[in-house]
C-alpha cells in the first residue's frame, strides 16, 4: 500500500506550497494527460493516466512508495475523494483542495451560486439532470463526453432556458459562451465544460435563502391544498383526498418526469412540482392550461403545460417516470402504459369503468391496486353534511422497475 495519498486539485492557478511539497516527493503520480505535464511533477516518477478512478485506485493500493493524484478544481465535490476513499481500497487520503469547476463557473459568469441546484450528467443520469433544469430556475450540470451542452439542448426541446456554457477552465483554451437551449446542439463543445442552466419565470427571493439550493417546503405548508387555494371549484377527480392518495401513489421526486394529463385547475400539477419533480401537463382545453399556468406562477414553480388531446399528444413527449391520467379513460392509460413509466394513478366514477382500467393495467404487466375513496367535508359550525364525493383510484406499479 502506499505510505502516502494526496489528492491535489487543479483550478488552473498556480500550485500552493503543500501541493508542490507532495509533488515533489512522489513515486507516482496519477492525473488526466494534462495533469502529468505539469513541470512540478517528478520526471522520475511512475505516471498514470487518470481514466477509470477505480484502476488508479488499485494501482495506488499496490504501490509502495508516495502517491499523488491530481484533479481538476476541488476533488472533494463530485471528485475522486469519494472512490479513493472507498472501503475495498483502504486507502487513507489528504487532500489540497481548489476551486471547484461550479464555482469557478459561476465566477466567471458573475452570479451567486447560492440558490442553484447541482447535477452530474453522465450517460446513466442525463435524463434525470435535464428533469432538474426542466424544474428549476438555476441549474449547474458537470457534464461528460456524450452527456455534454448538445445532448442538454436536444432533451430540453420545448422548455426555453439560457445556457452559460464553460469550457476548460483555469486553462489557456477556457471559453465562455452564452446561449439559448435550442442553439446549444449547432455547436462542437471541447471537454471538460461545466452549463448553468437559466431560465423559468420564477425570480430567486431577493437577499438569498438560509440553505444552498431549492429551499425545501418552498410555497404553503401542507399537500393537498382546498380548492380556494386553486381559485375556487375543482374538476372532477381533483379532490384533496384523492389527489393526496395520487400524490402518495406516485411518490414523484428531484429528477422524475411527471406526466399529469388532464391537468384541469392544475392542483395535481402544482404540487408535484413543489416536490421538486419536473411536470408536463396536459389538458385539451385552453383555459385549463390558462389556469394551470396561473396555480404555477403562484406558487413558484416550474412545468411545461402542453395544450392538447391525448393520447395522440402524449407521442412526442418525453419518457415519464410518473404519471397521474386525471382524464381520458382506459385508452389514455393504455397509451401511457405503452410508455412503460414507473407508476399510474387514475380514478373511475364507476366500478365498471374502475374494472376496466384495472384490466388493461394488468395487462401492460403493472401491479395493480384499487381502492374506494369517500370524502364528505363538514361544515363545522353546526357539523352537518356539505359535500361528498366517491371515486375509485386505480395505481398501477411495474414490478420489474425501482420503487
Amino acid at each position: 500500500m502506499a505510505d502516502r495519498v494526496t489528492v491535489i486539485g487543479w483550478d488552473g492557478s498556480p500550485l500552493a506550497d503543500a501541493a508542490r511539497s507532495a509533488l515533489g516527493a512522489a513515486t507516482l503520480v496519477a492525473g488526466a494527460a494534462h495533469h502529468l505535464e505539469l513541470p512540478e511533477v517528478p520526471e522520475n516518477a511512475e505516471r498514470v493516466r487518470l481514466g477509470s478512478v477505480g484502476l488508479a485506485a488499485r494501482r495506488i493500493a499496490g504501490h509502495r512508495g508516495t502517491a499523488v493524484v491530481l484533479a481538476d478544481g476541488d476533488p472533494g465535490f463530485f471528485g475522486v475523494v469519494r472512490t479513493l476513499r472507498a472501503p475495498e481500497f483502504g486507502l487513507e487520503v489528504e487532500v489540497v483542495p481548489a476551486v471547484s469547476a461550479v464555482a469557478a463557473a459561476f465566477a466567471r459568469a458573475g452570479m451567486p451560486w447560492d440558490d442553484a441546484q447541482v447535477v452530474v450528467a453522465h450517460s446513466r443520469t442525463l435524463r434525470r439532470a435535464v428533469n432538474v433544469c426542466r424544474a428549476h430556475t438555476k441549474v449547474a450540470v458537470l457534464t461528460s463526453p456524450g452527456a455534454g451542452p448538445a445532448e442538454l439542448g436536444l432533451l430540453l426541446e420545448g422548455v426555453h432556458r439560457s445556457f452559460v456554457i464553460c469550457e476548460e477552465l483555469g486553462t489557456a483554451r477556457e471559453r465562455v459562451t452564452i446561449l439559448t437551449s435550442d442553439k446549444a446542439a449547432d455547436h462542437t463543445w471541447r471537454d471538460p465544460n461545466v452549463v448553468i442552466v437559466i431560465g423559468g419565470f420564477v425570480a430567486a427571493a431577493e437577499g438569498g435563502g438560509w440553505i444552498a439550493g431549492r429551499e425545501p417546503g418552498a410555497g404553503p405548508r401542507g399537500w393537498a391544498l382546498p380548492a380556494r387555494a386553486y381559485g375556487g371549484a375543482l374538476g372532477e377527480g381533483e379532490t384533496d383526498l384523492l389527489r393526496a392518495a395520487q400524490l402518495a401513489r406516485l411518490g414523484p421526486r428531484v429528477g422524475d418526469l411527471v406526466w399529469d394529463i388532464g391537468c384541469g385547475s392544475g392542483a395535481f400539477a402544482t404540487e408535484a412540482a413543489r416536490t421538486g419533480a419536473a411536470v408536463i401537463a396536459v389538458d385539451r382545453s385552453p383555459g385549463s392550461c390558462a389556469r394551470t399556468e396561473h396555480s404555477a406562477r403562484r406558487y413558484g414553480v416550474q412545468m411545461q403545460i402542453v395544450h392538447g388531446s391525448a393520447p395522440h399528444v402524449l407521442e412526442d413527449l418525453p419518457e415519464p417516470d410518473v404519471v397521474r391520467v386525471g382524464g381520458g379513460g382506459a385508452a389514455v392509460v393504455s397509451a401511457v402504459a405503452d410508455r412503460r413509466p414507473q407508476r399510474i394513478v387514475a380514478d373511475a366514477a364507476t366500478r365498471d369503468a374502475a374494472e376496466l382500467i384495472g384490466r388493461d393495467l394488468t395487462e401492460h404487466g403493472y401491479d395493480v391496486e384499487c381502492a374506494l375513496i369517500q370524502s364528505v367535508e363538514l361544515d363545522t359550525r353546526a357539523w352537518t353534511e356539505k359535500e361528498r364525493s366517491v371515486a375509485f383510484l386505480l395505481s398501477g406499479r411495474l414490478p420489474d422497475r425501482a420503487p
